[in-house]
């Protein structure tokens, strides 16, 4: 996975040029990381991710002539390997709701500092989920407040033992598996484990649908 990591191949978005030139400045500091393409609406976003097929793809929430929206769930189409991370400075909730059932994974506000745009690239390059710190409120907010009716809250009490259960909601928080490891007193390989068994219990297939129904059943707390 380290070694994945320092070769990262990634496209920028944004019809602004001096923001994707500062953000590649940015991202090819970092050793072994590439810019192989920029795009400076949704069409050609779509077009060169397509193409160029990169492991990261940066997408501006508010592009021309193709929703980014759109854009987003015709990559995951076409190209499902591509991790889409979106830049923001929406804070509705509605655009927050439309955004996660496009399926990104990972969502940085443009008020954040640099650095949170390098973890994000990080995480979803490790098959994680990422929110900034200014959007994540705004994420937990959007999945109480559409949280199904039809399913039971409690479902989870009858599937997952204590310990899973507490694995379960530091996942959720954002929490990595050596720093639940470090705050539970086992090994990261252990915490890997239990996410493994959590998610055959409950039928999920990744961490973004981990943390989705964590969050919908009011296993992280208010």
């Amino acid at each position: 996975m380290a070694e994945a990591l320092k070769n990262l191949r990634i496209l920028i978005a944004d019809d602004y040029e001096l923001v994707r030139h500062g953000i590649r400045a940015l991202l090819q500091s970092r050793r072994g990381w590439r810019v192989v393409g920029e795009a400076a609406d949704g069409k050609e976003a779509l077009e060169k991710t397509t193409v160029l097929k990169p492991d990261v793809a940066i997408l501006d929430i508010e592009m021309p002539k193709l929703d980014v929206l759109e854009v987003t769930r015709l990559i995951r189409e076409a190209t499902p390997n591509v991790k889409v991370i979106i830049l923001t400075n929406d804070e509705s909730h509605q655009r927050v709701a439309r955004v996660l059932k496009a399926g990104v994974c990972g969502y940085v506000h443009k008020s954040d500092q640099a650095k949170q745009l390098v973890k994000a690239i990080t995480a979803v390059s490790q098959g994680q989920v990422f929110f900034s710190s200014k959007v994540s409120s705004l994420v937990l907010e959007v999945f109480r407040n559409t949280r199904k009716e039809s399913e039971s809250p409690k479902l989870w009490q009858n599937q997952l033992s204590p310990r899973e259960l507490e694995i379960l909601r530091l996942l959720a928080e954002g929490k990595k598996n050596n720093e639940i490891a470090g705050l539970l007193g086992i090994t990261a390989r252990t915490v890997e484990t239990h996410r493994a068994k959590i998610m055959i219990k409950l039928g999920l297939h990744s961490t973004r649908e981990l943390i989705y129904y964590a969050i919908r059943n009011e296993i992280v707390p208010d």
